[in-house]
């Protein structure tokens, strides 16, 4: 290879190779291949993962609480990154969802509760209530009547 350049924006990368038997210089193009990552809805339908969704849901849940936006970046990157390690490269909402709830377990219970909430469709009180109990029997040091 004789030289080597980006185009402006970074998807193409133009080469300048030379031919080691015959010394004739070409130009070859390269493009980044993606490969695209797709989330299965409860419907069935497949739609491409949208990390930005991801990270506003966890900012929806975790607003004003004293959760580090780095934190919630960090649960994005694994789950993207689960995705693009597998094969074929998809993964369910409820999936998605599970892995993001057992990590605001940890983090934060309150935001933790509020993505259940929406994810998994409390339709009232008594949902919260069930949600609740379940959360604080697992806590150490958790009051049982």
């Amino acid at each position: 290879m004789v030289d080597s350049r980006e185009s402006r924006e970074g998807a193409v990368i133009r080469r300048r190779r030379e031919c080691g038997a015959c010394e004739r210089r070409f130009t070859s193009y390269e493009t980044v291949e993606e490969i695209p990552v797709l989330v299965v809805k409860r419907d069935g339908r497949r739609e491409p993962f949208d990390r930005n969704k991801l990270l506003r849901g966890l900012m929806k849940a975790c607003e004003k609480r004293p959760v580090e936006t780095k934190m919630l970046e960090q649960i994005c990157d694994e789950i993207e990154s689960a995705l693009h390690a597998r094969e074929p490269r998809e993964m369910t909402t409820e999936e998605v969802g599970t892995r993001v709830m057992d990590r605001l377990k940890d983090l934060d219970q309150v935001a933790y509760v509020r993505f259940a909430s929406v994810y998994r469709r409390f339709e009232d009180l008594g949902d919260f209530v069930d949600e609740l109990k379940t959360l604080l029997g697992r806590r150490p040091g958790a009051r049982r009547k």
